[in-house]
């Protein structure tokens, strides 16, 4: 009982800080196995592990189904043969059926900047339960009273948070700076990563102006599809709510790969 609630502990703590895990149960057993129905253990992207199912061979290779699980954002029931002739090479002689939970966030957003605009973007994406970070060197702006349930606030220029947040193709990056140089820098430093989404706020002149000074330095927003600036759907208004509602709609539509129309245009389809 002991193993179970701190496996279930840190799932929690895996959670919370917005970490990808899978949680595998041992939910049938038979003949000789290494260890009897109920046994838990819990598997991150990376193999590593906390808890175990019995060592050995079975449980490599449930770990490296895990793995696959977290990979593809989907679980399942498998079932492994311990005997000379299954999918295992042991020689237990038994058989065990695990199943596999998988416990992933649809990515995570950092917000660049933490001015009016960031902080709405840091509400929506609260309320529609994205994790999200954010970076500002004026810890006035950025901290955690004033954005509550941050996995991290980063008190660094904008552009060198890119860095140390960590950015990764599960990173959605929205650059909301308090201005043109700013923005230039830190959609420099985010087109060096593999962020799948990249916008950047500003006027349609504001962006020409900062694209066209990139392309001095051999960078090309424009032919790079991550990037969107002006940022956000066209969805009319322009307070920093309006505006965040207009953000997180475009990364919807980009992670999910939708085209933003009517449903009620779907539905009489």
């Amino acid at each position: 009982m002991k193993e179970q609630k701190n496996i279930i502990k840190l799932l929690s703590e895996a959670i919370d800080s917005g970490r990808a895990a899978a949680f595998v149960t041992v939910i049938s057993v038979d003949g000789s196995t290494p260890r009897e129905a109920g046994a838990k253990m819990l598997v991150f992207p990376d193999g590593s592990i906390e808890g175990t199912i019995g060592g050995g061979s079975v449980e490599a290779l449930v770990i490296r189904r895990a793995v696959d699980c977290l990979r593809r954002g989907e679980g399942g029931k498998f079932a492994f043969e311990l005997k000379p002739t299954g999918n295992t090479g042991m020689i237990c002689m038994g058989g065990m059926e695990v199943f596999v939970d998988v416990y992933k966030n649809p990515f995570k957003v950092l917000i660049l900047g933490g001015g009016h605009v960031g902080v709405k973007i840091a509400e929506a994406c609260r309320l529609a339960g994205y994790p999200f970070l954010v970076a500002d060197d004026r810890r006035e702006f950025a901290n955690a009273e004033r954005f509550p349930g941050a996995l991290a606030v980063i008190n660094e220029m904008p552009h060198k948070a890119v860095e140390a947040a960590g950015v990764d193709a599960e990173t959605y990056v929205v650059i909301v700076t308090r201005g043109h140089a700013l923005d230039r820098e830190c959609l420099e430093a985010a087109m060096s990563t593999s962020a799948p989404y990249i916008g950047m706020i500003g006027s349609k002149d504001k962006v020409g102006e900062v694209f066209r000074l990139l392309g001095k330095k051999k960078l090309y927003p424009l032919k790079d599809g991550r990037v969107h600036s002006p940022i956000g759907l066209n969805l009319g208004g322009k307070t920093p709510g309006e505006i965040a509602v207009s953000v997180l709609a475009e990364i919807m539509k980009v992670h999910y790969k939708r085209d933003a129309g009517h449903m009620k245009d779907k539905s009489a389809a």
